[in-house]
């Protein structure tokens, strides 16, 4: 249940034979209007909510589909709540609520991660815990909802974390050092022509620069993660080491085990490598290390966007606009792509994007303010 809307305490819970009359369980009280409204409320999210987890897992396979489909099952058993409560009265079908509507909307046309990120969000919103015709388990049940949603996110933001970490670095830094320098150049008094080429070699310079950092950053951080890598041939020498005395141990310890159970588990790895088992696939190894993005691919990344982003700032001069006409046109839409940028951010991260939207927006025009009121005092100066 991922709607969240104030709730009174009414009438009772689910779990006594249905009254033959009513269709209710036997000794609920009778509901109220309000009741009714709020329980065929219920209902609709509940089964608008079953369909976005089996529309996502029709887009995925293997475990992640399992999981979609286990959470799908959960909420039917929530529907079914609402169904007995309302007995007789159930009434006309509603469509669910339009946040869960437009989730819908997403999960059938792509299933990304995005779609994962607001269903975390969405699934926070439960109002199950306040109302008193809900039970605990189903209020428990959705917070669980909202860990496994975000255990499931948390693959496709680890999958894309390189190349999106570079992507949202590359924009943002586009759209700010870009305007930044734009108004500085311009609040000094600098010509239309000046100020259109200083923006464009600002985009070209900034570009290179932010494609080449971020290519040697991925780059080395994927060669250290590869260093700290165990070798695979380690695991063909399990079988063979002594069960009492192996230096097996002493990778465990190196891992931070504790001596006594670094030797305990040393001694089962090897045991059941030499019956034939299969722990010694992971013996010497980690966890498999996460995708990171490759190098390339978070440095085209990085250029593309902060191109794209240091783009926006330069349309009205452009279009041939000038003077303050362009710089509030420029500053108009660097705001609204600095919002874009940042709600972004926060529906990946689960948290509020209107926050995020704001704060993004107050960065960027707090650092192009400083550089324009430098501009008007370099202009003044020269002057």
């Amino acid at each position: 249940m991922w709607r969240g809307e104030d709730t009174s305490r009414t009438s009772g819970r689910m779990g006594a034979m249905p009254d033959a009359a009513t269709g209710r369980p036997v000794g609920t009280p009778t509901p109220t209007a309000k009741d009714l409204r709020r329980w065929r409320r219920y209902l609709a999210d509940e089964r608008a909510e079953a369909a976005v987890y089996r529309d996502l897992a029709a887009r995925r396979t293997g475990e992640e589909r399992a999981i979609l489909l286990a959470l799908a099952d959960a909420e039917r058993r929530h529907e079914a709540h609402w169904l007995a409560l309302l007995g007789g009265d159930v009434g006309r079908p509603l469509r669910g609520d339009w946040r869960t509507r437009t989730l819908g909307l997403l999960a059938r046309r792509y299933g990304s991660v995005f779609v994962l990120a607001l269903a975390q969000r969405a699934e926070s919103r439960s109002a199950y815990a306040t109302d008193a015709d809900a039970t605990p388990a189903m209020a428990a049940d959705e917070q669980i909802h909202e860990e496994v949603v975000r255990g499931l996110a948390t693959r496709g933001r680890n999958r894309m974390s390189g190349t999106f970490r570079a992507a949202v670095f590359g924009a943002n830094d586009g759209l700010v050092s870009n305007l930044a320098l734009i108004l500085g150049v311009g609040a000094s008094g600098a010509s239309y022509a000046f100020v259109l080429l200083t923006g464009f070699a600002g985009l070209l310079a900034g570009a290179l620069s932010m494609a080449a950092g971020e290519y040697v950053s991925v780059r080395s951080q994927r060669e250290l993660l590869e260093a700290s890598a165990p070798n695979p041939h380690a695991r063909a020498a399990v079988p063979y080491l002594d069960i009492d005395a192996n230096e097996l141990a002493l990778v465990y310890r190196a891992r931070g085990m504790a001596a006594d159970e670094a030797a305990q588990h040393a001694r089962h790895v090897v045991g059941d490598a030499q019956a034939g088992g299969e722990a010694a696939s992971s013996a010497t190894g980690a966890d498999d290390l996460e995708t990171h993005g490759t190098a390339f691919g978070a440095a085209a990344s990085s250029f593309a966007f902060f191109a794209s982003g240091a783009l926006i700032p330069v349309l009205p001069y452009l279009f041939g606009r000038e003077g303050m006409t362009a710089v509030v046109v420029s500053t108009a839409l660097v705001g609204l792509a600095l919002l874009g940028t940042g709600a972004t951010v926060g529906v990946l991260s689960g948290g509020s994007p209107v926050r995020r939207a704001l704060r993004q927006l107050a960065i960027g025009y707090g650092a192009a303010a400083v550089t324009y009121v430098l501009g008007l005092a370099f202009g003044t100066t020269l002057a």
